[in-house]
């Protein structure tokens, strides 16, 4: 048996969806390029989030960081008009009135699809089609729920809204240092630049400023510890490498998913098989993501104001880092190059922004602490499926995925350990404030 919220709970999945046969079919319609099994215990909040990573990853396209703060919109929302109805927690931005009789599958489809439409105004059309047969399907017990818990979700969706104008989103992009030993600049094949380097600039959800959130910073290009770095990263991480085990590899390529599609995925998973209810569903997705969003502000904020160089510049001008330790080999490539097929699928390429500290560990650090806090433990075992390795991998407890992530990074040769250890750090601090400051049970 397992205890989550203090209600006692089977550890156990159950074999047969329940039946809600439209709004189902609607949602799979949604996310028709999202692989979705019927899942026991999949709510309105778990359906809109799967509509909302379709809206934000699949249709609009937007990367790991953009889509952070999209995803915390949604679920930010979402969760204020559940909780307005439940009335067990505090609230995010705002507890509209509302009755315990309102529909609370209403009130979380309408703030999903409300600030879906405001943030992708283009999908608005194909997501009013959804939004209507979704609530078409939905019981009206007693008569007028569904009403009142349509106003309620407008009116978290309104608040949410408004608390984001002027928050910095796709604001001007900070100014690169002069380029020199150490410093990032693009990197090849591509030589891109960041889609969106403006994130670093936003104006947090959960804490009160970014620059809270500042690390100890790369290790100095003459010290012992930016040689040990140097050197595991330039034998683990290159294309050629020998040491690099064909599990190491298929990691690599696993945790190359889209961050936040990929953990969402997870935690609609996770809602199943622990049978959460619509209310701890909807905590759970507001926790997680939230803490998110802020672990991509305060990465960003942190790489620009570091700028360290990539680790394929780094081992290719060794010879301009003052270091004895290290040494040069223009040719190097890691395992992430569009130049070699050892995966299948779209290239994976050495992501186009500094390397410190390390995006993914920030966010996967956020979700795994956010997780931990949620349910109270750790061990909790959970199999997930990447879209870019086409493998499924198997952990025993959270962190279990976290201690993967900071070695394969590595060992996909795109990330100094150190950036990676630090991510980890500063998505752990999102967490901690968030789990003191939000989401307390109300006595």
């Amino acid at each position: 048996m397992k205890t989550i919220g203090g209600t006692t709970r089977k550890w156990m999945i159950a074999v047969f969806c329940r039946s809600a046969v439209l709004r189902i079919s609607m949602v799979l319609l949604a996310v028709a390029t999202i692989a979705r099994p019927c899942q026991l215990g999949a709510d309105a909040v778990t359906d809109w989030n799967a509509i909302a990573s379709a809206t934000i990853v699949v249709n609009a396209g937007q990367p790991p960081p953009v889509s952070a703060l999209s995803f915390a919109m949604v679920q930010g929302a979402v969760y204020d008009a559940v909780n307005a109805i439940d009335r067990g927690h505090r609230p995010y931005l705002v507890q509209p009135s509302a009755n315990p009789s309102d529909s609370k599958a209403a009130a979380a489809a309408t703030a999903a699809f409300r600030v879906l439409g405001a943030l992708f105004p283009a999908q608005l059309p194909t997501l009013q089609g959804i939004y209507d047969n979704y609530i078409a399907g939905l019981p009206d017990d007693p008569p007028g729920s569904k009403a009142a818990g349509i106003t309620v979700g407008e009116a978290a969706a309104a608040a949410m809204l408004a608390a984001r104008q002027g928050d910095g989103r796709f604001g001007p992009s900070p100014e690169l240092h002069p380029v020199a030993p150490g410093i990032w600049r693009p990197t090849p094949p591509s030589y891109a630049q960041d889609p969106a380097p403006w994130i670093g600039n936003v104006r947090p959800f959960i804490v009160p400023s970014a620059e809270m959130l500042r690390t100890d910073g790369p290790n100095a290009l003459t010290s012992a510890a930016y040689a040990a770095d140097f050197n595991e990263i330039k034998q683990l991480g290159s294309v050629t490498s020998t040491t690099r085990t064909a599990d190491q590899t298929d990691a690599a390529i696993f945790w190359q998913d889209h961050l936040h599609a990929f953990w969402n995925r997870v935690f609609r998973s996770l809602a199943a098989s622990q049978q959460l209810d619509i209310v701890e569903n909807a905590r759970l997705l507001a926790m997680t993501n939230l803490a998110a969003a802020d672990a991509a502000i305060g990465c960003w904020n942190d790489k620009y104001y570091w700028q360290f160089w990539r680790p394929i510049t780094a081992i290719r001008e060794a010879d301009s880092d003052g270091n004895s330790a290290t040494e040069a080999d223009p040719a190097w490539l890691p395992l992430f190059d569009a130049s070699t097929p050892v995966f299948s699928g779209p290239p994976l390429v050495t992501p186009p922004f500094p390397d410190h500290p390390s995006g993914h560990t920030c966010g996967t650090s956020a979700f795994v602490r956010a997780l931990q806090s949620f349910f109270g433990t750790d061990k909790i075992a959970f199999s997930a499926f990447s879209n870019k390795s086409g493998t499924t991998r198997s952990f025993v407890r959270f962190s279990d995925a976290l201690k993967e992530v900071l070695n394969a990074r590595v060992w996909a040769g795109i990330h100094f350990r150190t950036a990676d250890m630090q991510g980890a750090v500063l998505g752990k601090k999102v967490a901690h404030w968030l789990d003191k400051h939000y989401f307390q049970p109300v006595d």
